[in-house]
């Protein structure tokens, strides 16, 4: 009890010294939780934008479909594989993929056909929610369809107006048919950007005289489920089908996401050596103005221990301090970088391995941008002060009294 009264006193006392010690600990912590909620916030939206717009965590296909991804290579029955994943905490969504020609005017593209189930595939992701101009599928319409936006600016097509499609069906016959352009979407994949044209799945078994099965699953995982551990789940559920994670389908994609990441840690560990050496010059600051104090100290009966528990306490009482203060310092801006964010690219798009990024960086905020930060400066604070704590401690009375 002795010490923390001492410890609580000098602080209080040298309040000069006290000052700088907590105002660095408290700007290494703001700058930490920032930081720490926008890293966050960067790969959160990173993955979500690949999982969500473009992949999904796993992937369901026919054996055949990775090497000859053609209308004739389906998963027989869908339905059932949908129902067992359902069951067991998934979320899945069958789809239906073809190719044709898109043609507006004297304009004319190739376009890839992507038919859907509307309901259930805005429960595996957030395409239906990346429309820039006029509005999502509607089950109720299958007349109409959404563009990707390059295919709309190549084919001058604004909502409203008609859209012709041409392709081969899968009995044979000449798949065409006029539909209405219902919205736009924004930057999603690149390849989608230029030919993707979703319509309903009504719609896409009409034109493309198919009648049973699907071309593709798309499956999200339980939120907290490993994705390797999901992926197994998801082969054993669905035998006699190719099953394959985001990763195994993308892995030039997976490299770069794994490269960013580390890169950002390493800016991470530079960030916090930075901030250990600052904390270490200001303890041994704090030590050598009281080389004679601490002299005195020792002269008056106080064992070596007693001096490294003084130190050690005074310095957890600046760092409760710090906390405190940091993060209530830090929470006005990482609101604002959570609901406003940082424009990095004046409002367009950015693009990472083909799949497009809103250029404006929000943070992200949960109990690991808050307990991260702060966890990692009691560490770092510790082993700063560690040495000039045990230099206190071995600090001789008599040499310490000759000290100006």
């Amino acid at each position: 009890m002795r010490v923390s009264k001492m410890a609580w006193r000098n602080v209080g006392r040298s309040r000069r010294r006290s000052f700088v010690s907590i105002g660095a600990m408290t700007f290494a912590l703001w700058v930490l939780l920032q930081y720490s909620g926008l890293i966050q916030g960067y790969m959160s939206a990173m993955e979500n934008n690949i999982l969500d717009l473009a992949f999904g965590d796993i992937q369901i296909t026919a054996l055949s479909w990775q090497d000859d991804p053609s209308l004739y290579s389906r998963i027989v029955e869908p339905g059932p594989i949908v129902e067992k994943l359902e069951a067991e905490g998934y979320r899945a969504s069958a789809r239906l993929l073809g190719a044709g020609l898109g043609a507006a005017g004297d304009a004319a593209s190739g376009i890839m056909l992507v038919g859907l189930d509307v309901k259930r595939d805005a429960t595996t992701g957030s395409l239906h929610t990346a429309v820039d101009q006029g509005a999502w599928l509607d089950e109720t319409k299958p007349e109409e369809v959404v563009i990707g936006r390059r295919l709309a600016r190549t084919l001058n097509l604004g909502v409203g107006d008609e859209l012709v499609v041409l392709s081969q069906a899968a009995d044979g016959s000449i798949a065409n048919d006029l539909y209405q352009i219902r919205g736009i979407m924004l930057g999603v994949k690149e390849g989608l950007d230029r030919r993707g044209v979703w319509m309903t799945e009504a719609a896409f078994r009409e034109l493309m005289a198919v009648a049973t099965g699907a071309h593709q699953i798309i499956v999200r995982r339980p939120k907290g489920s490993e994705l390797a551990a999901a992926t197994a789940k998801v082969r054993a559920l669905a035998p006699g089908v190719d099953v394959k994670n985001w990763r195994e389908l993308m892995p030039e994609l997976a490299s770069m996401f794994d490269t960013q990441k580390g890169a950002i840690w390493i800016m991470f560990i530079i960030v916090y050596i930075v901030i250990g050496i600052l904390l270490l010059n200001t303890m041994l600051m704090a030590v050598f103005e009281r080389v004679r104090e601490l002299g005195v100290l020792k002269a008056l009966g106080a064992s070596p221990g007693t001096v490294l528990r003084l130190i050690l306490t005074e310095c957890g009482i600046q760092v409760g301090i710090a906390i405190g203060v940091g993060t209530l310092l830090a929470l006005p801006g990482l609101y604002y970088l959570s609901t406003t964010g940082i424009d990095m690219m004046g409002g367009a798009n950015m693009s990472f391995g083909g799949i497009a990024f809103n250029s404006i960086w929000k943070a992200e905020i949960n109990a690991t941008t808050f307990s991260g930060p702060i966890i990692m400066l009691i560490i770092v604070v510790f082993l700063a002060v560690l040495y000039p704590a045990f230099k206190a401690a071995m600090i001789k009375p008599v040499e310490a009294m000759r000290h100006y």
